[in-house]
């Protein structure tokens, strides 16, 4: 779900998911086996969360007035939960490696639920999750990195891969989320947000 490298897992594991019918290779390595499992795994893993958000975000707070979906309001509003509020949240999940990548989600679920629907994307060993947000004839692509390496290195590659996905969901409203988890690092210094232009195309960079 976080898109990082297998590391430590036993190859009994693998084979087991892989005879299962939930995970399956690729070209490009494992991946999750089909759309509804894509679908269904995410939601189960963040269901609770989900009803935790209930109270707490309204979908008409991220709706204009033309109907369309305000992403930057409703990526805003997220940035400002997991600051205050991602060390307790983050514990409640099983699979904390993925917790950021599982919190946004369960976010946007609860927004966009009645109204649209999501598209999710995981690929193992490729270190991001990609999504695309679905709201009636809008498309929001949503691409998620880890911190792994230097921020500038991250940004440059996330704004390639996020600008591909962009063409591959034929939209121009694309954002760019990248979760800084080193120990030791200031708020002040993880959270930003950055409008960049990647062969001619606009994307929102965000930091948490």
């Amino acid at each position: 779900l976080e898109g990082a490298s297998l590391e430590n897992i036993p190859q009994d594991d693998i084979q087991y998911l892989t005879d299962m019918g939930l995970i399956r290779r690729s070209v490009s390595g494992l991946e999750i086996a089909n759309p509804i499992y894509r679908e269904i795994i995410p939601r189960e893993l963040t269901a609770v969360t989900q009803y935790n958000f209930e109270p707490l975000f309204q979908q008409s707070w991220y709706v204009l007035p033309d109907g369309r979906l305000d992403a930057g309001a409703l990526l805003t509003a997220f940035q400002e939960f997991f600051r205050e509020n991602s060390e307790i949240w983050l514990e409640r999940f099983d699979y904390r490696e993925a917790g950021p990548q599982l919190l946004l989600q369960a976010f946007l679920q609860r927004i966009i639920n009645a109204g649209g629907r999501i598209d999710r994307e995981y690929g193992l060993g490729r270190k991001r999750t990609d999504l695309m947000v679905i709201w009636k004839d809008q498309k929001i692509v949503i691409e998620l990195k880890i911190l792994y390496k230097s921020l500038k290195a991250t940004i440059s590659e996330g704004l390639k891969q996020t600008a591909e996905y962009m063409d591959r969901c034929g939209t121009d409203e694309g954002h760019l989320i990248i979760f800084d988890r080193r120990p030791g690092k200031k708020w002040s210094q993880k959270i930003f947000r950055r409008a960049q232009t990647y062969q001619g195309k606009k994307i929102v960079v965000w930091g948490m």
